[in-house]
């Protein structure tokens, strides 16, 4: 039997665990099988129909979906008012531009469009066979009622999800696939239903990434992001700043820019879905969610929040220490409140609550990690200093005893997470990229591992939340822009977390399984002592384009355990910056590579000990010699940013292989640190950005 930290984030939608999918040599269900189960089998299958689809919601997922259902034979079928503008066909230039011509002309093929006047449906909507509606018209409930009753006069057997941001599926009778924005990229969807069913299983197959979340009022994104909004609006009633300039505390804080995204989304329609959410909590939980004068203003007016062309003043606005404490608690402060309410209810689970508010509201920390870094009693006063400014919102949900479990597995790990059956160990990392949070809840990991007494483990994404590996939160990396101290911190304990992977276990296994694996996350599984991966990723070290040098021994470790006549390709790709695929790096950078299953498989056996056949490539820990001056052929620079991080990069290889492996750690973290004090890094991605979010 199965031992885990928590359960296993694929096994709330009744896919199991990971261990399991190692073990068994192949993914828990496949496209093809649930196509059949959801639209009927091969040859015989019936078509998706998306009402309102030239909406933004309903044209951005038309397209998504189609762009995945076309391959399994599976229509897609539009369907608006006759005359409304044509939101699928506005989707056609990113389409050539992410799939070229010729496959962006398949999936637009693949969506027929239908005229509806609102009471009638289409004669030819019957020879398509509609399984499952996805309804996406405007977000007023009887209209959505009546809707639904025109579809069940004539499909009563047909599945009916509301993509609504807002009303419950006890409200809709009918259950609930809320996708978040933007729709035609985004995958990550909010699932209501009494139990995992075929349909949301088939959005995982299909790549998107189905979260269940219980059938309340706005679910969980709205309640934090249109809360966050709303804590905005309320902040600019008490200090009259200018909205364009909370978005740039906020950002600081916490990383969205609440009014830029409704404008981006466009105004009319988000100010409404957001007034209509908060409308209903109001309702239903009083005056925390009340939408101010403000919003209904905005609502009836469909305006933007930000002045015409965007114009900023020229003075700028600065805070004071004092005043941006006010700031946090005037933001936090409610947000931690709701968050209550969301935790109180159990909303979703705690790692899907905080991937929530990262993968859909652009936090930088989703917000239980906020709170977790916070600790309870700073949790406590900010909510309490709130309530002084607004009274009224201490008036109903409020549950302040959900802060007092932060000590448990569910707190603590909100983003790794480990299992094992008595014998081999899994750990799966539950976030795409990798920061100080998840270094520290991976070695919570691997100790509880080892108290289990697992000597044998394989390191792998989580299959659910996180869907590839894609390298560090270059968002830490602030603070090593203005102290070399903090540079070396990071550096070093981070690949000494990574070291535990050779050092603490018998075997153990990095596995890339997902579409690509970059960076820090590489050079994480690259200190297993084996690794297998899906021979069609992209495995490979960007940082030089940053640029930044990297930080977790990827400067000298892959070296360690490669033959010298493949240096000059390890080389080449961190000079170079170029990504491989995992099948052209066999032998130097990986073990094995193979199609998916046969790469689980291969990385069950070397983790069980089975006969498995891979030599393990030993760690050469004396210091190396020969190493070459350089890459032929390598490309032009393109940038001064590049070429220093080219100098510095390569000076960071010869002076760490020129190490043994006790003193490789300690030089390369501070080459790393010293490059991150460059003008160089200053004006490149990492510099930018930091100069973007928190030099306001």
């Amino acid at each position: 039997m199965n031992r885990a930290m928590r359960e296993p984030s694929l096994g709330t939608i009744g896919l199991g665990g990971v261990l399991d999918i190692f073990k068994l040599g192949r993914l828990p269900a496949t496209a093809e099988e649930l196509a059949d189960e959801v639209f009927g089998p091969a040859g015989e299958r019936g078509s998706l129909v998306i009402s309102g689809s030239s909406g933004i919601v309903g044209a951005g997922k038309a397209v998504q979906l189609s762009s995945r259902l076309h391959r399994l034979g599976v229509r897609v079928v539009g369907l608006d008012f006759h005359g409304a503008p044509d939101g699928i066909r506005a989707q056609y230039p990113a389409l050539v531009t992410a799939f070229g011509q010729q496959e962006a002309d398949r999936i637009i093929g693949n969506i027929l469009r239908l005229g509806y006047d609102g009471s009638h449906l289409s004669p030819e909507l019957a020879g398509l066979r509609p399984r499952l509606l996805l309804e996406a018209i405007p977000e007023k409930l009887e209209l959505k009622k009546a809707h639904y009753e025109i579809f069940r006069k004539e499909f009563p057997d047909l599945e009916v999800r509301s993509v609504t941001s807002g009303f419950p599926g006890s409200e809709l009778g009918v259950g609930i696939a809320h996708p978040s924005f933007p729709h035609q990229i985004n995958k990550v969807w909010e699932v209501v239903e009494p139990k995992p069913s075929a349909i949301t299983r088939l959005l995982w197959a299909l790549g998107m990434i189905p979260v269940p979340v219980s059938d309340h009022w706005s679910f969980v994104l709205d309640v934090l992001f249109c809360g966050l909004t709303h804590a905005s609006v309320r902040y600019h009633r008490t200090s009259n700043m200018p909205y364009w300039k909370i978005d740039k505390w906020v950002r600081r804080l916490l990383g969205p820019n609440p009014f830029r995204a409704h404008e981006a989304i466009g105004a009319r329609g988000s100010n409404f879905l957001t007034w209509s959410c908060l409308h209903h909590l109001g309702l239903k939980y009083g005056p925390l969610f009340e939408p101010t004068p403000e919003f209904v203003e905005h609502k009836d007016a469909g305006s933007d929040w930000y002045p015409p062309g965007h114009f900023r003043p020229l003075v700028d606005w600065k805070l004071s220490p004092a005043e941006e404490s006010d700031l946090g608690d005037q933001i936090l402060g409610p947000l931690f409140q709701m968050t209550s309410l969301v935790l109180h209810e159990n909303r979703a689970r705690l790692d899907h609550v905080n991937a929530i508010g990262e993968l859909c509201a652009q936090f930088r920390r989703g917000v239980l990690a906020v709170a977790r870094g916070a600790g309870p009693a700073e949790v406590l006063k900010r909510v309490a200093a709130y309530h002084k400014i607004h009274p009224e919102a201490a008036r109903g949900a409020w549950h302040p005893e959900v802060f007092e479990a932060m000590d448990s597995p569910e707190w603590q790990q909100l983003y790794v997470n480990a299992e094992h059956d008595g014998r081999v160990g899994v750990i799966t990392l539950g976030r795409e990229s990798y920061n100080q949070d998840v270094d520290r809840e991976l070695n919570r990991a691997i100790d509880w591992l080892q108290q289990e007494g697992i000597e044998r483990v394989i390191l792998t994404h989580d299959f659910h939340l996180a869907t590839q590996l894609v390298g560090a939160d270059t968002a830490d990396f602030h603070p090593a822009l203005r102290s070399e101290d903090d540079g070396i911190r990071i550096s070093t304990d981070w690949s000494e977390t990574a070291r535990r992977l050779h050092n603490d276990f018998k075997v153990s296994v990095g596995f890339a399984g997902g579409k690509r694996c970059l960076g820090g996350c590489l050079e994480l599984l690259l200190h297993c002592r084996y690794i297998v991966a899906r021979e069609d990723a992209e495995l490979g070290m960007p940082e030089v384009t940053l640029p930044v040098v990297p930080g977790m021994e990827g400067c000298h470790w892959p070296f360690r355990k490669a033959a010298s006549a493949h240096w000059p390709e390890l080389l080449g790709m961190l000079l170079g910056g170029r990504a491989v695929k995992a099948r052209q790096a066999r032998g130097w950078l990986v073990d094995h590579a193979a199609p998916l299953d046969a790469a689980l498989a291969t990385a069950w056996l070397v983790a069980s000990g089975g006969d498995h056949g891979l030599p393990e490539r030993k760690l050469v820990e004396k210091a190396l010699q020969g190493l070459p001056a350089g890459v032929p052929g390598l490309p032009e620079a393109g940038s001064p940013g590049v070429e220093a991080a080219r100098e510095a990069i390569l000076a960071t290889v010869r002076a760490a292989c020129g190490s043994d492996l006790p003193g490789a750690l300690a030089i390369q973290a501070r080459h790393s640190a010293a490059f991150m004090l460059s003008d160089a890094c200053f004006h490149g991605r990492v510099g930018t950005d930091y100069q973007k979010t928190q030099l306001i």
